[in-house]
C-alpha cells in the first residue's frame, strides 16, 4: 500500500466520518490484521502491540474467534429468550466477583453498563450527586460523558457531579497514611457540597486504576474508607473495571481486589468479549430488586448469544491458559526493565503499574514534577516508527500508556523494553 493510498483513505475517512473521530499518531497505522499481540499495516509490516487491551487475550484468537463461528450458526437472539448460554456464563462470571454481588445485567458496551449503573445508583439511592477522579473516563453516552472530566471542555460536567483530585501520591509529597486521609477528606468534602446543593450522593464512580488519570495504582490504603464515607451518605461505590478487569493487573481478576473493598455496582466491557461488543453491571442483588420493581431494562444486543458465546470464549482462555499467573510473571519483568529504564533517564519521574498495566510519568527535568506532554508525544510516535505501538494519558498527557495483551511473553516484553530505551534516548 503507497503512500498515496493512506493519503487517500485519509481523506475519504475525512470526509465521511467528520472531525470528531481521531486517529492515533502522528503518521497513522493503516492496520488489515492482527494475531497475538502483532498487529499487520497495509503492506504486511508487522508491529507490536503494547496498548490495546481490548482484545486483550490477543488479536484473532482462535478459540473465540472459533466460538462466534459455532454460535452465529446455530442462533443469535436477546435475552428475552431462555437460553443456556447466557445463565451459563453468568453464573460462571458471577463466581469470580465478591459473593456479595449476584446479578449480573448484560450490555454493549462499557458505557451502557455505568449508564446502567447510574441509573440504577440514582433510582435505589434517591439522588443524583456523583463524585469522580479529576481526569476520570468513563464513557461516551450523555450520561457518562457529564461524569468523564477527560473529555474536556466540549463536554462539560453536569451540575450534579463533583470531581476529587488525580490519586497521585508521588505529585502529594505525602506519605502514604497522610495521603489516604487526604484522599478520603477530598471525598468528603465533595459529598458535603454536592448535599449543600441539593443533590445528595448517589455514587463515588472510579476506575481501580485510574488509567486516564495517568495510571495509579497505589496505594490502595484510601478506597475503603472512601467507599464508607459515600455508604454513609445513603451513596454507592461503584467500580469500573473495564480497563483494570480481568485479570489484567495480575493480582486476581478485578481491579478493586487490590483496594481490599467489595463495591455495590461493578461495571466491565472492552475485554470481555476480546472485542467483540460486549459488556455488563454486575450488582448486589438487592439493588435490582428495588429497581426491577420500578423499571424494566432491555437491550436487544446486549447479552445476544454470539456476543455471550466470545465472552465465555474470552473466560476459557483466562483459565485454561493461566493468563492472570502469567500477567503477573512477564510483568514483573517488565516492570524491572521500567524502572531500569527510569534510573537511567531523568525524564523518567516515577513508573507505576503492575501486572500488564503500566504508566510512565514524564518530566521536563531531573526532579522535576512538571509534565512534559511534548516529550510523551515525541516517544508515542518514535516507538511507532520502530513498530512499537503504546499511548499516552494523566490530565496533561505526559504518562505513556502501556497495556498490551494478556498472552504477552516475556520476549515481547524484551522488544518493547528496548525500543523505549533507544527512543527515550533519541528523544531526550
Amino acid at each position: 500500500m503507497t503512500e498515496d493510498a493512506d493519503r487517500t483513505l485519509l481523506a475519504r475517512r475525512q470526509r465521511a466520518l467528520g472531525p470528531a473521530y481521531r486517529l492515533f499518531y502522528r503518521q497513522p497505522l493503516h492496520v488489515v490484521r492482527g494475531e497475538g499481540m502483532h498487529l499487520f499495516d497495509a503492506d504486511g509490516e508487522e508491529y507490536l502491540d503494547a496498548y490495546n487491551n481490548v482484545p486483550c487475550v490477543g488479536h484473532s484468537h482462535p478459540r473465540v474467534i472459533e466460538a462466534v463461528d459455532a454460535q452465529m450458526r446455530r442462533v443469535n437472539t436477546n435475552t428475552r429468550y431462555l437460553q443456556d448460554g447466557v445463565v451459563d456464563y453468568a453464573e460462571r462470571l458471577l463466581a469470580t466477583l465478591p459473593a456479595a454481588i449476584g446479578r449480573l445485567m448484560l450490555t454493549c458496551s462499557g458505557s451502557e453498563a455505568n449508564d446502567l449503573a447510574l441509573r440504577v445508583a440514582t433510582s435505589v439511592t434517591g439522588h443524583q450527586g456523583i463524585i469522580v477522579t479529576a481526569n476520570a473516563y468513563h464513557g461516551v453516552t450523555q450520561a457518562v460523558a457529564a461524569i468523564s472530566p477527560s473529555l474536556g471542555e466540549g463536554v462539560g460536567l453536569g451540575a450534579h457531579v463533583r470531581t476529587i483530585p488525580t490519586p497521585d501520591l508521588w505529585r502529594s509529597g505525602l506519605a502514604t497514611e497522610a495521603f489516604t486521609e487526604a484522599m478520603v477528606h477530598h471525598v468528603r468534602d465533595a459529598a458535603a457540597d454536592l448535599i449543600r446543593h441539593g443533590h445528595g450522593v448517589a455514587a463515588l464512580v472510579v476506575d481501580a486504576v485510574f488509567s486516564s488519570d495517568g495510571v495509579h495504582s497505589d496505594p490502595t490504603g484510601w478506597l475503603t474508607p472512601a467507599a464508607e464515607v459515600v455508604r454513609s451518605l445513603g451513596g454507592l461505590y461503584v467500580a469500573d473495571e473495564v480497563q483494570a478487569g480481568f485479570g489484567r493487573l495480575g493480582e486476581g481478576m478485578w481491579g478493586f481486589d487490590r483496594h481490599g473493598v467489595v463495591p455495590d455496582i461493578v461495571t466491565m466491557g472492552k475485554p470481555m468479549g476480546n472485542g467483540f461488543p460486549i459488556a455488563a453491571a454486575a450488582f448486589r442483588p438487592e439493588l435490582l430488586e428495588d429497581f426491577g420493581r420500578r423499571s424494566r431494562y432491555f437491550n436487544t444486543f446486549g447479552g445476544n448469544s454470539v456476543s455471550v458465546a466470545a465472552a465465555g470464549a474470552v473466560l476459557d482462555v483466562i483459565e485454561d491458559d493461566g493468563l492472570i499467573t502469567h500477567a503477573a510473571e512477564v510483568g514483573a519483568g517488565l516492570r524491572a526493565g521500567l524502572d531500569e529504564i527510569a534510573n537511567a533517564c531523568g525524564q523518567v519521574g516515577g513508573v507505576r503499574g503492575t501486572g500488564l498495566f503500566y504508566g510512565l510519568d514524564l518530566v521536563t527535568d531531573p526532579g522535576s514534577t512538571t509534565p512534559d506532554p511534548g516529550l510523551a508525544s515525541a516517544v508515542v510516535d518514535g516507538l511507532r516508527e520502530r513498530h512499537v505501538l503504546i499511548g499516552s494519558s494523566g490530565p496533561a498527557g505526559n504518562v505513556l500508556k502501556i497495556r498490551p495483551p494478556l498472552v504477552c511473553t516475556a520476549g515481547d516484553a524484551t522488544r518493547l523494553l528496548d525500543e523505549l530505551a533507544a527512543v527515550l534516548g533519541r528523544a531526550r
